[in-house]
């Protein structure tokens, strides 16, 4: 359905956080490529993770979390969303949007709401296999709800006719990578660790890895180069564990070719937000997978199980992770080249590098109706 845009106007609005503008840049790349025109409604966190979306305006809306455990604040967080709605209508009307997306995150909230109320086509996706909060408020009201995995959960009954399976889509960056082959694993070479915690990182993993790696069986730690993506504040005292390890280690707090260090990677350590899981499937490569303990509606842990499922990762709960124990699990999985490699070929089938094209169909479709 790649029918030409003929240069009309999409509106996209997300969360500003990686895990909610990743999708939706990859949906506008899919759609600039069908010659329509992008713009961005979201947050001010858009600075740090929005730089190389292709939309020709970003607009910051106003919009709050709304949250009955601190009533007080209630009434200006209300005030904020209706302003946030307000602008949101003047927007769609002066631009001429011809349809709307939202990704998620409560700054997608005023524009879906707008759109719905105006007429408009519009759609949210749900990047989780567990339907969000804004979302959910949304998905009666919107024209079609685009889902990542086959089974979402919380999805109102008055929107289940609406849900169509597209995957999550995942940026032109991670399409270059996908599929790439598995890299050998031989006997004596170089064992290749990659630890991340999602786009903004993660304590947990500064604060465990290096025990753990300290703890490794010592031919596993000469064989090992490990990449980790670590916040500013931990990268001191991280570096300087991993050098009393005497293992080879580079640490950043962010890395811009994370793509291409998950493809050349034996193993990937990592927490199981939706854009982990869907750049997981896509470029193909195993993965243990510590969801954050304290996900809202545990949606994490739901990603991790279907990955888990699919015989493409392992799950650790956090609260259950000691140092040597988890030392033992890993030298255990990287002394087994076929099983890790039956693991990548597992992702790649869990994986849909297809989603921005299912989901750029549906937007059209909507479109048509």
């Amino acid at each position: 359905m790649a029918v030409h845009g003929q240069n009309k106007l999409v509106m996209l609005a997300a969360g500003g956080t990686g895990g909610h503008l990743f999708p939706a840049q990859a949906l506008a790349e899919e759609l600039v490529g069908r010659g329509y025109r992008i713009h961005l409604m979201t947050d001010e966190r858009v600075r740090d993770y929005g730089k190389s979306f292709p939309a020709e305006k970003v607009h910051i809306v106003p919009s709050a979390t709304l949250s009955l455990s601190d009533p007080l604040r209630l009434p200006g967080r209300l005030l904020r969303l209706a302003s946030g709605y307000r602008l949101s209508r003047r927007l769609i009307r002066e631009s001429g949007a011809v349809a709307v997306a939202g990704f998620g995150g409560y700054p997608s909230l005023p524009p879906l709401m707008a759109a719905a109320r105006m007429g408009v086509p519009c759609l949210v996706h749900e990047q989780n296999s567990v339907l969000g909060r804004a979302n959910r408020l949304l998905a009666s009201r919107v024209t079609a709800v685009a889902t990542s995995f086959d089974e979402v959960r919380l999805v109102p009954d008055a929107a289940r006719a609406k849900v169509t399976l597209t995957g999550n889509p995942v940026r032109g960056v991670v399409k270059a990578v996908a599929a790439a082959p598995y890299p050998a694993l031989v006997s004596g070479g170089d064992i290749r660790l990659l630890v991340f915690g999602g786009s903004q990182g993660a304590r947990f993993f500064a604060d465990m890895m290096p025990g753990v790696v300290a703890a490794l069986p010592e031919d596993v730690k000469r064989r090992l180069v490990l990449t980790q993506q670590c916040r500013e504040e931990d990268l001191a005292r991280t570096t300087e564990a991993y050098r009393a390890s005497g293992v080879r280690a580079e640490l950043n707090p962010f890395f811009m070719d994370m793509p291409q260090r998950m493809a050349a990677s034996h193993l990937v350590v990592a927490r199981s937000g939706a854009s982990t899981i869907a750049e997981l499937g896509v470029v193909g490569r195993p993965a243990v997978l510590v969801p954050l303990p304290h996900a809202l509606d545990n949606d994490q842990l739901r990603n991790a199980e279907s990955f888990e499922r699919a015989g493409a990762g392992w799950v650790k709960p956090q609260g259950g992770i000691e140092s040597a124990g988890f030392a033992a699990f890993l030298a255990g999985l990287l002394s087994q080249p076929e099983h890790l490699k039956e693991a990548a070929a597992a992702a790649l089938r869990h994986g849909k590098p297809d989603a921005a094209r299912r989901l750029a169909d549906l937007m059209q479709s909507i479109m048509a109706r």
